[in-house]
Order: structure tokens, then sequence, then C-alpha cells
């Protein structure tokens, strides 16, 4: 009896998979981390291999740990992190080269390219978005123009791109015997290549990049009553289960919050972060450093679009504490560490180290820590980092109240970095409004779940879903007025510090 409905969410450094019932409960989870690989400064891959084995073991050993086989799920979604590009070969399924992340600004020279011809504007107009290193249209043409082999097997039509909801669709429904070579309206609008307004590939685009057709998957809507496809018996469900969703992360993790209705917003606090405004059926052009983006589409319904802010690192700040600098061993010690001074002791840490994504987007800054002196402490340092991902949401705060007018009343939080209490606190003394988190801080995987169901009636419509939304936690401002005008003050003095330092011109 399908009493479930599962998630695989493929991030960023980790996949997990992960089960729910109706009422949106946990129910079971496994969850690995895979391999960051930095080939120079600047440059982010993934193994997509790696990637498809951890998928594949994570289904299974939360499957068996509850006894559960392929005819206990009602459908499966999938979430991923957007924009990391994988380029693969459909007959034989070996990926060309590594998955170049999100992060990665080894194109920051065609970004800069397009703004300085005139060809950004089109892109903006069209696809909402600005030419970026972020976004996969750059990456795929850097695959085809530095890789050998690659423009040709992609004229030939051998060569296919994919985000990772891609890669793991085309293997989970086949790989080389006929996979689903297919993506939803969310990923599509992160690669600067989909019509924000047709919501199909743009000729006129992809001619920008010298990308084949050929090469992309069909764009469906983010949940399917038709479904991408089934799971194959040989393959990790050991049978078949409908694949029914597709939604990128901060997507699945909005759907995952019930935002439902314009207006409405959540703020998801990972290896970034990522607010997303709900704008309805109306697609509102930023004029303050935000993105336009699909924020999901249910069938054949009318696709529902967003407004999102983007930061390129927030928690991986903090993985960067532990791992290059070593002054923490795991990611709650930053928290205790902060804990034990009052403030921040004047040190103020932007962590550009892809450059500043929203509401800035430049390629050109790198990270800086300022403020410091003889009195300042790993402790401080601790408390700056936890800042600075309040600081950053706050940028995106600012910006989207010019753009849509709207002033939150009150933040809707997810993601793991909300375990974080103090940094929690931090965000509400910072922002001015209180902080809520769910019951689900795992809004992400909740969210493919919910598309999933919703496409094979397991729920039978959105208003059921905001049924199962409880508050678990909330944080009140107590900062003053005067306090936290004078630490955004030094913080937007902190971030003029970081840009033009690397040149994006070569």
């Amino acid at each position: 009896m399908a009493d479930y409905v599962g998630a695989i969410d493929q991030g960023t450094t980790s996949t997990r998979f992960m089960i729910f019932d109706h009422g949106g409960t946990e129910v079971g989870r496994h969850q690995l981390e895979h391999e960051q690989i930095l080939p120079r400064a600047g440059w982010v891959e993934h193994n997509p291999v790696e990637i498809w084995e951890r998928t594949t073991s994570v289904v299974r050993t939360a499957m068996n740990a509850l006894g559960l086989d392929a005819g206990h799920l009602a459908a499966v979604g999938i979430t991923n992190q957007r924009e990391t590009t994988v380029v693969w070969n459909r007959r034989t399924g070996r990926p060309y080269y590594n998955a170049i992340v999100w992060q990665d600004t080894r194109t920051d020279h065609i970004a800069a390219q397009l703004d300085r011809d005139g060809r950004g504007d089109v892109i903006r107009t069209k696809a909402g978005l600005p030419p970026a290193t972020y976004f996969s249209g750059g990456k795929i043409q850097w695959i085809l123009e530095n890789v050998d082999g690659v423009r040709e097997a992609a004229e030939r039509g051998d060569a296919i791109f994919g985000n990772t909801d891609s890669w793991l669709m085309w293997n989970l429904t086949g790989g080389v015997d006929g996979g689903a070579h297919v993506t939803d309206v969310t990923n599509a609008s992160r690669t600067m290549l989909m019509n924000l307004e047709t919501l199909d590939w743009d000729d006129e685009l992809l001619s920008f990049f010298g990308i084949p057709r050929a090469m992309l998957p069909e764009i469906r809507p983010s949940s399917d009553p038709d479904r991408y496809g089934a799971t194959l018996r040989t393959g990790p469900f050991g049978g078949e289960v409908p694949l029914t969703a597709i939604l990128g992360d901060q997507q699945a993790a909005t759907v995952g919050q019930v935002c439902f209705s314009p207006g409405e917003a959540k703020n998801t606090y990972g290896t970034g972060n990522f607010m997303l405004l709900n704008t309805g059926t109306d697609i509102v052009r930023s004029r303050s450093g935000l993105l336009t983006t699909v924020c999901y589409q249910f069938g054949a319904e009318p696709a529902v679009y967003a407004l999102e802010g983007s930061i390129a690192v927030t928690g991986s700040a903090v993985q960067w504490l532990r791992d290059q600098l070593g002054i923490i061993s795991g990611a709650a010690q930053s928290e205790s560490l902060a804990a034990q001074v009052d403030d921040n002791g004047g040190v103020y840490f932007v962590p550009a180290f892809s450059g500043l994504f929203a509401p800035y987007w430049r390629s050109d800054a790198r990270g800086a820590i300022v403020g410091l002196s003889r009195y300042n402490t790993n402790a401080h340092l601790a408390r700056a980092t936890l800042e600075s991902i309040c600081y950053q949401s706050r940028d995106v705060t600012e910006a989207m109240a010019q753009d849509s007018g709207v002033t939150l009343d009150v933040l809707k939080v997810d993601g793991g970095v909300t375990a974080n209490r103090l940094c929690m606190q931090l965000q509400a003394d910072i922002l001015g409004v209180p902080v809520s988190r769910p019951v689900c801080a795992e809004t992400t995987a909740l969210g493919a779940a919910y598309a999933a169901g919703l496409a094979v009636g397991f729920w039978k419509s959105p208003d059921e879903l905001r049924a199962n939304w409880n508050e678990a936690e909330r944080w009140q401002p107590t900062w003053s007025e005067e306090r936290r005008a004078e630490g955004y003050a030094k913080w937007k003095k902190a971030v003029q510090r970081t840009l033009d330092w690397v040149d994006v011109d070569g």
C-alpha cells in the first residue's frame, strides 16, 4: 500500500533521500556527502558519477532501514542544486567533464562580454537574469569550448546537458536504454536560455552561447500528472515508482513552506542563502538586483513566478571555518564559539569567495575580513561569520521591498543553518522582524515530496498542504534601532572593501 512519498534532495555538499507520510512528517532518511573538487582558485566541481552512486546508496539505505519496497511509495520527486552543469554522452552515459558547480567563477569573462556588447540586456528581458557566472549557460559554453570533442558530439546529438536533476532523472529512468532527458520550468529558468514568457528554450539566447538546441532537455511542469517516467526495477527502488516532480532546491523550499499566495516569502539557509517572494502569475522585473524566476508550475495550471535574492556563501562560510581555518571541529561549534562574546568586536566578514551575488552581482569581489585588532579572537570571527549570513539576507530583504513594495512582517526560515539558534536570533536582530522556523526545517525535500504527491492525488490540493505547516520556534528582535542601523552601515562599508579585487576581462 502506498502510504508514503519520497524525495531525492541532491544538494551542493550532499545527497539525501527522505520519506514523508500524509501529514508531511518525516519517517526516514539517509544522507551522504560528496567530494568538493577545487582545481584552482574560483573553480568548484563535482563528480557526476559519484553523485549518482551516492543517490542510489541513500535511496537503498533509507528504504531498507524502514523495510519498504517500491510499492510503499505513491510517487517520488527530485529537488536539486540548481545551475550546476553536467554534460554527458547519451550513448555511453559518461560525463565529458566534472559537473561545474553554481559557485564556480571560471566563466566571468563570458558574463562580462555579454554585458559589454549589449546582449546582457536581452538576457535580462527574456530570461529575467543578469549575465553572471552563477547560471548554466556560460558553463555549457565553457565545456563546449574547452573540452575536446564535446562541440562535435553536441552537433551530432550525442552530448547532452542537464542540471543535476536531469542527470539523475536520466539515470533513474534507464540511462543509455531510453532514459528520460527532461527538466522542469524552475531549473530551466536558471540557465539564461529559457524565455520566461514562453517557458521554452529561446533560439536567440541559445545563439549567444553557441549551444545547439539538441543538447537541451525537454521542459515540463514542476509537478506532472503525466509523470517524467518511472524508476527501473533494477534501480535503487527495486521496482517501478512514478517520478512526478522536479523542482530546483529553492523553489522546492518555497513549496515546502507553503508560500502559495503572492506576497509570501521564505529564506533558506544552506550552502548559500536564497530568499524567494511569490509574485503569482505576474512576471515582476527587478530594478534592485534580484532575479525574476519561475517559482513552480503544477500540471496544466499557469506558471507561478517569484523574485529571488540569491546569496552565494552563507553556510559554506561556516564550513570554511571548519575545513580551511580549522577553528571549529563542526558546524554546531560555530554557535558555542560565537556565543563566548557579546558582539563582533568590530570585525566584519564578507565571504565573497565566488564574488557577490544579489543584490550586487559583482564577480570582481573577493572575501574580506575587516576591522581586526589585537583584541579580536576566533570567537569574534565566528560571530562575524554568523552575522555575515544575516547581513547578506538583509541586503536581499531591502532590495525585495524596493521591487515589490512588500515589507515582511515575519521571515519564514528553513535549512540546516536554522539549527543554529544564535544565528536565527541575530537574523531577527539585524532585520528587526520576527523569524519563524517550521517543525520540518528540511522544507526543500518536503516541497519536492509535496509536488510529487499532488501529481498523483496523494494530496488533493495546496490547501491540504497548508494544514501540515506548524511553527516550531520564533525569534523576536532584541536590538535597538540605533544598534541595528550602526551595524548595517558598517556592513555596507565592509562590502565596499571587497569590490574591484579580480580582473574579469581576461
